[in-house]
């Protein structure tokens, strides 16, 4: 079992900065993978970011040079570094993580764009 919290979200202005932050915890030495997905109302949830156990990350066409995403293995902590934030960016961002067997989800947290 892997526990994720995540922190972080909340109101910025256009064009401001947010991190998000997701804590593992449990059995965290088995997750491979960690990202981020966000919600938007009455719509599924979509990748933003992940970062694998290697290293390798991948974004969404629609965050590419605006968002980072890092993992600190130590400490078992992925962040969701967010630059440039716009409208389109506000929704609810959910952390993941993946291990062999399952995959994880965060309580969410709300991000909100103000314009």
């Amino acid at each position: 079992q892997v526990q994720l919290v995540e922190s972080g979200g909340g109101l910025v202005q256009l064009g401001g900065s947010l991190r998000l932050s997701c804590a593992a915890s449990g059995s965290a030495s088995s997750i491979y993978t960690m990202g981020w997905y966000r919600q938007y109302p009455q719509k599924s949830r979509d990748l933003v970011a992940r970062v694998t156990s290697g290293g390798s990350t991948f974004y969404a066409d629609s965050v590419k040079g605006r968002f980072t995403i890092s993992r600190d293995y130590a400490k078992n902590m992925a962040y969701l570094q967010m630059n440039l934030l716009q409208p389109e960016d506000t929704a609810v961002y959910y952390c993941y993580a993946n291990t062999p067997s399952s995959v994880y989800w965060g309580q969410g947290t709300q991000v909100t764009v103000s314009s």
